[in-house]
Formats: structure tokens, sequence, C-alpha cells
């Protein structure tokens, strides 16, 4: 890779040379099918699913008997919560983790995503199919494409006025963005509805409508317009930074393939996703906050293994990735924040010369 642009990963430990031959991962596939590790869970996602829209229920009834005070505003943040469950659910159903048949698990995605979150669930799968096929690849994985935020020093040089200035200061800059991440996200998916085919678009236009109008209902039903616009952006302000310390963690500052390196191309299925990918350890709070997704590297590797199953995939990938002599990245949830902003302030370190 071409290290003149981009700062080394985090790991500090580099690539080692893939072989020339032979397949790495078909061995590592071959024992996760043995302990029926790709089975489907339904019934976990069922339960878990039901669970959620009880609690959405209970919250929205609670907003309800509270009324039209301040108070309501407490409500916000178990709102927010919950919507990031429901959208873990609306992930999962793209993976199709839940079911084997797209309907169902499509019918799944929609009411999560785009009913109850008003979030284009055609368009979060297009966009996150890519980066699963080429995770931090500087051409092809959008989430290292040049936004509001940029992710090599290649990226940095071509930035002025404004986004020059925001590039050097993207670390420190980078969570309080994350407030405006969900009114993002639903902007996106409306956007995104110019791209799809009509068929498509006559699903989800309607959908993303129903949420906006059953949102803005709920909201002035129970409060004044002035208390409901506070209560909208504290809680859209609220879930986006969820959803935003939930994925941040998970390759940003790891290895980013440079399209020009012969040796990064030739990577096969399990050096490009684990190279890529950061593991974040933790106990039962840091599994339910991060929604499972802090066995990113296992996630990658098999992305329609169902949630419940990636952390007992664990030991066996990295039993398998440490007999191939494969670096494989796992830290605490604070020291990956950390990675993470180091490689984001690292990237506009010449700017600030």
């Amino acid at each position: 890779m071409s290290q003149a642009t981009m700062p080394q990963p985090a790991t500090g430990l580099g690539a080692p040379a893939a072989p020339r031959s032979g397949s790495e991962f078909a061995p590592l596939l071959k024992a996760v099918k043995g302990q029926g590790l790709l089975e489907r869970r339904v019934g976990w996602y069922v339960t878990g699913m039901v669970v959620n829209l009880l609690a959405l229920g209970a919250t929205i009834t609670a907003m309800a008997l509270t009324g039209d005070t301040w108070w309501t505003l407490l409500f916000a943040l178990p709102l927010s919560v919950f919507w990031a469950r429901g959208a873990f659910f609306g992930h999962d159903a793209g993976h199709a983790q839940i079911t084997r048949g797209k309907g169902a698990g499509r019918a799944i995605g929609l009411l999560h995503s785009d009913l109850l979150l008003g979030m284009s669930y055609a368009w979060w799968n297009d966009k996150h199919n890519r980066h699963h096929a080429n995770p931090n690849h500087v051409d092809k994985d959008p989430d290292v494409g040049v936004g509001a935020l940029v992710w090599t020093q290649r990226q940095a040089e071509q930035r002025a006025g404004f986004a020059r200035w925001l590039t050097c200061n993207q670390a420190r800059l980078f969570f309080p963005m994350l407030l405006l991440e969900g009114i993002a996200l639903k902007v996106y998916g409306f956007q995104d509805l110019k791209r799809q085919p009509p068929r498509e678009r006559a699903v989800e236009a309607p959908l993303l409508l129903a949420h906006l109008a059953g949102y803005a209902t709920l909201l002035l039903t129970v409060m004044s317009p002035g208390k409901a616009l506070v209560f909208a952006l504290v809680h859209h302000a609220l879930f986006g930074l969820h959803l935003g310390m939930t994925f941040a963690p998970n390759h940003k500052g790891m290895e980013m393939p440079d399209p020009d390196d012969a040796e990064a191309s030739a990577w096969g299925h399990l050096r490009r996703q684990v190279l890529t990918s950061r593991n974040v350890r933790g106990g039962l709070l840091t599994d339910w906050f991060l929604g499972g997704l802090n066995y990113q590297i296992e996630h990658h590797l098999f992305p329609n293994m169902p949630r419940p199953h990636l952390k007992l995939a664990q030991p066996l990938v990295r039993a398998h990735c440490a007999a191939l002599g494969i670096p494989y990245a796992q830290t605490s949830l604070i020291d990956s924040y950390r990675q993470a902003l180091g490689h984001m302030h690292e990237v506009g370190a010449p700017l600030r010369k």
C-alpha cells in the first residue's frame, strides 16, 4: 500500500504476504458450518423484534401519559435506543440472517427501516453490500468515499475552503457531526428514490411518507409544536450518535487497500475482511449496546450468520488467523474510538502545517 498517502493500520502489525495458491477461507467455512453457526435463529429474532416493538409501544404510551411538558423530552433517549435496535434488525434482514426467503426478509427490512425509522431499505442495502464486498477500499467502499469527512491523505489533498477546515478538525468534530446523522439517513433515503426502479419506488415512497406522517402525528398529538420540534431534534441526534458509535469502531484506522497495490488486490476473502476490520471486546453490556456487531470480523467473514452466533464463531476465527499468521485486531471500546479518531486526525495532519 502507498504509505505516503495513508497512515499505518492501527494494529501496527501490517499485513503478511498472501499465499500464492489455495483458499485460506475454505477450512474456516467448513468448521463454522460443521458447528451449525450458519443455521437461522428465527425464534431468537422473532422474540427480539416483538420485545423491541413492545418496548417502543411502552415508550410511546409513557410519552402520551406525560403529555405536553418538557419532561417528555426524557423519552427521546429510550426511543432512540429502541430505534437503534430496529435498525439492527433491518440490517440483519438485508444480510438474509433472519430468513432464507427473500420476500420475508425484505418485508422485515421494509418494516424496520422504512416504516419504523424512515430510512430507505433499498438505499441502505445497496450501500452496505458494496461496503461488505470491498471494505475500506478507497475506490470501491462508499463508507470511505469523499464526503463531509475523508479517510486518506490523498483525499485530504483535494480539499479547499470550508471542506479543508473541516478535514483539519475532523477528529474533534466527528462525534458532534454524528448528531446530524439521524436526519441525514432520512434525507439519503428520499434522495435515493430517484435511483430506484419504479416497482421499488412504489413500495418505499409510501412507507417513508407514512413514517413521517405517523411520527409527526405522534409528536403533535402529545406536545405543542415547539416542544415537538425540540423532541424530534433531540431524538434524531441521539439516534444518529448511537448508530455512529456502533459503526465507527469497526474499520476506521484499519488497513485501507490501495487500488495501485498489487499485493492488496490479490487478497482473498479472508484477508480482505480480517485485515480491514476490528473487533471490540466487552461483556454483555457492550454486546447489547453495539448490537453484537462488535464481532465485526466474524460478521464480515460470514455476513449471513445470525447475530447471536458471531460470538460463538470468534474462537474458530481467531485460531484460524493465528495458524496463518494473520493479525486479528481486537481492542476495548474506548481504545477503538481512540484509534479511529487518531486515524482521522492523522489524515488531516498535512493540512494543518
